[in-house]
């Protein structure tokens, strides 16, 4: 997971890949996205300026404490330190560098992605980092952006890169052994995105025989680990190193370029994120009546920071009273609509 993967083009060129086939008769508008996505898949790079260098080990950032659920007992992961606004070392050591360094998506429109008008970043994690670094270091524009990919952002957070991710990251059993998350602030679900001309229903018995592609180190992939139904969804048989796989990728917009192309014929992920490919693309379409998961977005943090973790959920509390709603309709509603309010809050008992 430590390894960056080439992108797609790059991994084409070596392998003597097909070239892309016709854009299945899509139109100008399919490949007008394509064109915009590879160029935004080929362009992730730290978004910070004078500041690439790592995070050094200093206060707070200690071995793992008990901020992990274990994974024998973790009924629910989702539950995450109680709030608290008081300092702690990991957050005094945020304030003396002065900015709050966040590891978000660049390329997931509505949720984390660059403006191709102003050049700035924009989306619903990216006003809830804000508002984080508001509270944390006294402004909203006291971040440092670092554009990650979907496989990265444990090592990212375990490596010092980052303070935290924003980055609609879900909250799972396995991930909170390696990390600490806050309180969810975001419920989503596992669903397909096709075609609308594809006889694809859902997740269900007409993925058989068809190519799926997912995100490395996405739930979505563990999710066709467990069942793909007949679908390919990873590259077994041609004899590739693992970072050649044509259908598993380090960013989930890579699987919208792979569809456009042809290369693939549905995508698994978030129906959050679904939402917003299919409105930059509307010839592809979710399939199925509703996700076949229940998933929960959060804050991710280094274990062992317990203290950024609590100012976080403090943060959580005060916004999801009116802040959330008012991003939730600025950047969500119109491709997500019918959400009513942000997922409660569940506690463990410290």
């Amino acid at each position: 997971m430590s390894d960056t993967k080439a992108r797609p083009s790059d991994r084409r060129a070596r392998r003597g890949l097909r070239t892309p086939r016709r854009l299945r008769g899509w139109g100008g508008v399919a490949s007008m996205a394509a064109a915009c996505a590879l160029i935004a898949a080929a362009t992730l790079l730290p978004l910070s300026r004078g500041g690439a260098e790592l995070l050094t080990e200093g206060p707070g950032r200690a071995a793992a404490s008990a901020v992990s659920a274990k994974a024998e007992s973790c009924e629910a992961p989702e539950a995450s330190l109680t709030p608290s606004s008081a300092d702690g070392p990991t957050i005094e050591a945020i304030k003396e560098r002065g900015k709050l360094i966040v590891g978000v998506d660049q390329n997931s429109y509505r949720w984390g992605y660059r403006n191709p008008v102003t050049r700035g970043l924009e989306g619903f994690d990216i006003d809830l980092a804000r508002a984080i670094a508001k509270d944390v270091v006294g402004s909203p524009d006291a971040v440092i952006f670092r554009a990650i990919p979907t496989n990265q952002r444990i090592p990212a957070l375990e490596n010092g890169t980052v303070d935290i991710v924003v980055r609609t990251m879900t909250i799972s059993c396995g991930r909170v052994e390696q990390v600490a998350f806050s309180t969810a602030y975001f419920q989503a679900g596992q669903q397909v995105l096709a075609p609308k001309s594809s006889t694809i229903t859902g997740y269900d018995e007409s993925l058989t025989g068809k190519r799926i592609c997912s995100a490395e180190g996405s739930t979505a992939y563990e999710a066709l680990e467990r069942n793909s139904f007949g679908a390919t969804f990873k590259d077994e048989h041609d004899g590739l190193p693992e970072d050649e796989d044509l259908y598993t990728v380090p960013n989930q917009l890579d699987c919208l370029v792979r569809l456009q192309q042809g290369l693939v014929d549905a995508i698994v992920t978030d129906n959050a994120l679904a939402a917003g490919q299919a409105a930059q693309d509307p010839a592809v379409e979710l399939k199925g009546d509703k996700p076949f998961t229940t998933e929960y977005y959060g804050v991710a943090t280094k274990l062992g920071n317990d203290d950024l973790v609590r100012r976080i959920n403090q943060v959580l509390v005060d916004y999801r009273k009116s802040a959330w709603k008012k991003a939730y309709d600025d950047w969500l509603a119109a491709d997500l609509p019918g959400i009513t309010g942000p997922p409660q809050p569940k506690y463990r008992a410290d």
